[in-house]
């Protein structure tokens, strides 16, 4: 018996010990630096961040207020990612030109996508998205309408994957409920729908891993609900959903993004929810157990949210806005990959 109890102690000493090997390796988030990099629009916000010919840019809006008449699309740009500068402004007369996003297009060239919303008539005038391209981030085409969508439809996010742009697209009914789907383009501006209608859910972010799994994470609709998280395999007909858990802080995802590093894994980033608190944060996205780990908080506050991810120099580079500094500003945060 006493043998018996020796080997029972002896094995549970060992399993505790493995767990707690384990528990060491598990990587963290570690922020290491937070600083703006833009405050002179009235308001701005809704960012994305990439890394092209060896420089940084970022995009984002600038406007009046969060949704208030002609916004225009500011591009900075940056060699170190430490003094920036504008690159360019970009605009559409009669236009409210929204949450631009950046990926890089067949050819090498820098490629922006955008919403743009009626600035005298928003809630009745027509919602169209458009798509421009630039070989240095400095001169753009002339915007070009994005195609393949009928009535007022947001193409949301776009990333490229073997040649072709994904995207997600959402739009909203007499109702107005908002219906998403996914949809693919061989040249950025005529797209065609792959995929089931997503009830209830709009803005989105996308991947591939190396085995060509389409993960997207969409934001739902409601404020108090969880972010939702689909995945599929070329032909994209069968798709599997699961809805993010429940944390501590609700993980709603307003503007969602994501980032794959080169180890496959996933961070997800966001608005996230706390009564009647937001703020901007970002964790390890698990689509099995549908769960957002190791949650690392921005400084952040009141209007923000809206990242930009990039992996580069073995670090997390990340933009954002927020107003919890008074005027909604632009911040670029780096995180680094810990160990407990």
């Amino acid at each position: 018996m006493k043998l018996r109890f020796l080997l029972l102690l002896f094995l549970s000493l060992l399993s505790l010990a493995a767990a707690q090997i384990a528990q060491a390796q598990t990587p963290k988030l570690k922020l290491l630096s937070v600083k703006k990099i833009w405050d002179q629009g009235e308001h701005n916000a809704f960012t994305d961040l990439i890394r092209f010919r060896n420089r940084w840019f970022c995009i984002f809006r600038e406007g009046k207020a969060h949704a208030d008449g002609e916004g225009k699309l500011r591009v900075l740009t940056s060699r170190d990612g430490e003094t920036w500068e504008s690159a360019a402004l970009i605009d559409l007369p009669g236009r409210d030109l929204r949450d631009a996003k950046l990926s890089i297009a067949p050819g090498n060239r820098l490629m922006l996508v955008c919403g743009a919303a009626d600035a005298t008539n928003r809630n009745g005038g027509e919602f169209l998205s458009f798509a421009g391209f630039s070989t240095d981030g400095k001169q753009w085409s002339k915007l070009a309408r994005v195609k393949g969508f009928e009535g007022s439809t947001w193409l949301w996010r776009v990333v490229w994957h073997k040649g072709t742009a994904y995207g997600a697209a959402y739009s909203w009914d007499d109702s107005r409920r908002m219906w998403a789907v996914i949809v693919r383009s061989r040249d950025g501006v005529n797209y065609e729908k792959i995929s089931r209608v997503f009830a209830d859910m709009n803005e989105a972010a996308l991947s591939f891993d190396g085995k060509d799994m389409l993960t997207v994470v969409f934001r739902s609709v409601d404020r108090g609900a969880e972010a939702t998280v689909v995945q599929a395999r070329a032909p994209f007909t069968e798709w599997t959903t699961k809805t993010l858990q429940p944390a501590e802080w609700r993980n709603q995802l307003g503007g969602p993004a994501v980032l794959r590093l080169p180890d496959g894994r996933l961070i997800a980033g966001g608005r996230l929810y706390r009564d009647k608190m937001t703020r901007t944060g970002l964790g390890w996205l698990d689509v099995a157990s549908g769960k957002l780990t190791d949650l690392v908080v921005l400084p952040s506050g009141g209007d923000n949210s809206y990242p930009g991810f990039v992996w580069q120099g073995g670090k997390v580079w990340m933009s954002y806005y927020s107003s919890h500094e008074g005027r909604t500003s632009i911040y670029l945060a780096k995180l680094e990959v810990a160990k407990r």
